[in-house]
């Protein structure tokens, strides 16, 4: 493993920033437990060719792939088995997720959900704002804009990141009303009906958990997702008012990003707690948009996570799922293999951004052992 320290790069634009590291207090009489880390086991006792994966690490490094990958972490049967950091990047250094918050941001309105603080994905979302005065641009679409629709990418408002001036860079700009921002902006198609990528609709979900809660994303992930899954280190951005950026500024080691893939291989379940409703993780993998390319494997969008094609080798034919971000982060869950990976980095244009999909198909999963052929029986003269 390669690590050094180094300056911790932030690539989220927006200065007026709110973190959150947990600490203990100097003085203590008694040092507080150490947090939970993943069991130590090795690619081959867990069923993966190391020399395949050791080929792979050694590409990396020498800049063959991948030459901006920052944390390369695989997880099988719950057990480490492979952590590689480059470029100075140790393995306990947070690293800005991007959009894989927003998958973090699922987990949150499924807990929220489940203790009744949220009614459900039908809820509209101006039923969360029923004291805000003066919405521009309102009509019967903006009135029928539901929770759902945040989460599948379907809010028909007209939003998007398309560089400079675009509105999600004016939202980022601002230190403040990030809530009044986004329910002030036209509506371009019924809710529901069309997909567009909006970062907008996700930030808002922090305003909704603040009016039913009390809490921001933030402080709410750390009571009900941190805690549990022992995340003790991590960054959160926000704005002026305290406003967490759920639709990309989280930041966290690869070792703790990797256990919100884990905990939905588990199902929702961390240890003996059910962090995240079974239920909730069933239908936020659900292929909810369907974004397949005639000609292409299959790919689609669920709540806030997208879905991918199977393991061309695979017997399951179940979908591959990922939370993903802006300049090559990912999380990727293979319930087929019992396995997540995480890639995170700093690649600067689109076609590398997603080389580490390519990677993870040709390179990965073509490292798992699968079960040998079984020997055709030989008949016994007693056999009927």
């Amino acid at each position: 493993m390669k690590s050094s320290n180094t300056r911790h790069l932030v690539s989220w634009g927006l200065v007026v920033l709110l973190g959150g590291v947990a600490a203990t207090a100097a003085g203590q009489a008694q040092a507080p437990p150490p947090a939970w880390d993943w069991p130590v086991s090795t690619p081959e006792k867990e069923g993966l060719d190391g020399a395949a994966l050791a080929s792979l690490v050694a590409d990396i490094g020498q800049g063959v792939l991948l030459p901006r990958l920052h944390y390369l972490v695989i997880i099988r049967h719950g057990r480490l088995v492979l952590e590689e950091n480059f470029h100075g990047w140790g393995p306990g250094k947070i690293h800005m997720l991007q959009s894989v918050s927003k998958s973090f941001t699922s987990a949150l309105v499924g807990i929220a959900i489940a203790r009744g603080e949220f009614k459900g994905v039908e809820e509209k979302v101006l039923d969360f704002f029923p004291d805000l005065k003066g919405i521009a641009n309102m009509d019967e679409r903006k009135a029928a804009m539901r929770l759902e629709d945040i989460l599948t990418m379907r809010t028909g408002v007209d939003y998007n990141e398309n560089g400079e001036g675009s509105p999600h860079e004016q939202l980022n700009r601002q230190t403040t009303g990030w809530d009044k921002f986004y329910l002030d902006r036209p509506m371009v198609q019924a809710p529901g009906t069309g997909f567009q990528y909006d970062s907008g609709g996700v930030i808002l979900i922090s305003a909704m958990l603040k009016r039913r809660t009390g809490q921001h994303a933030k402080e709410y992930a750390l009571e009900h997702l941190f805690k549990p899954l022992g995340i003790e280190k991590f960054f959160w951005g926000g704005n002026a008012e305290g406003h967490t950026h759920t639709g990309g500024a989280l930041s966290l080691s690869g070792r703790d990003a990797a256990k919100l893939g884990q905990l939905y291989l588990n199902k929702g379940r961390w240890g003996d707690v059910q962090v995240v409703p079974e239920s909730w993780v069933r239908e936020s993998l659900k292929m909810r948009v369907d974004l397949t390319v005639p000609g292409q494997p299959p790919s689609g969008y669920g709540y806030l996570w997208w879905v991918w094609a199977p393991d061309p080798r695979g017997k399951s034919g179940e979908y591959v799922y990922a939370a993903r971000g802006r300049f090559g982060q990912y999380v990727i869950v293979v319930p087929e293999h019992d396995m997540v990976v995480v890639f995170l980095g700093d690649e600067k244009d689109r076609p590398a951004m997603g080389k580490p999909i390519e990677v993870f198909y040709d390179r990965i999963l073509t490292a798992v052992r699968r079960d040998p052929p079984k020997e055709p029986a030989v008949a016994r003269r007693d056999d009927p």
